[in-house]
């Protein structure tokens, strides 16, 4: 498992397209927000295993897609830009899933990362309450954008971690 220089510019250009999709002024939105919890400790630091590490990202990049490949989100962006970034997230998911089919065989380490895996599904079932509790407003839509920047910028530190590992991911 490798993960390459594209699949790195891949990431790096789907946070420059959440950036362009702003479209609002922060300032009306900002009685909305909320902290959702992100797993931030557990996707920068080093507390997770290989196959954790692979599962986890695979997880925040699979739910991120869910979250913007939906009826609610093309009502809200740019259809260029949000196509665009599904199209991106797409392509890194099927990068990891070069990484991911060797570990999901690993059965003696599937309670080991279910944990992590619950951990990312819980905070992202936070952000769906939140959206549906705002009624798929403008200014809920902002909110998820920039704390989707955070997530993404996260998930990109443990992606670097994995990628100076190279063919080696056991030493994660």
């Amino acid at each position: 498992c490798y993960l390459s220089e594209d699949h790195m510019l891949g990431a790096r250009e789907n946070l420059r397209l959440l950036a362009r999709m702003n479209r609002l002024s922060p300032h009306p939105c900002l009685q909305d927000r909320k902290d959702f919890g992100l797993p931030q400790e557990m996707v920068e630091g080093n507390q997770l295993q290989k196959d954790q590490a692979i599962s986890v990202l695979h997880e925040m990049l699979q739910q991120c897609f869910n979250l913007f490949y939906t009826e609610h989100s093309s009502a809200a962006w740019n259809t260029t830009l949000l196509e665009q970034l599904c199209t991106g997230l797409q392509q890194q998911l099927e990068d990891l899933d070069a990484c991911l089919g060797p570990v999901m065989g690993e059965k003696d380490s599937d309670m080991g990362r279910m944990g992590p895996i619950l951990t990312v599904k819980k905070y992202f079932q936070g952000i769906h309450v939140y959206l549906k509790e705002k009624e798929y407003s403008d200014c809920a839509w902002e909110i998820i954008r920039t704390e989707m920047m955070r997530a993404l910028s996260s998930s990109t530190t443990l992606q670097k971690r994995l990628r100076k590992m190279g063919g080696d991911l056991n030493s994660l």
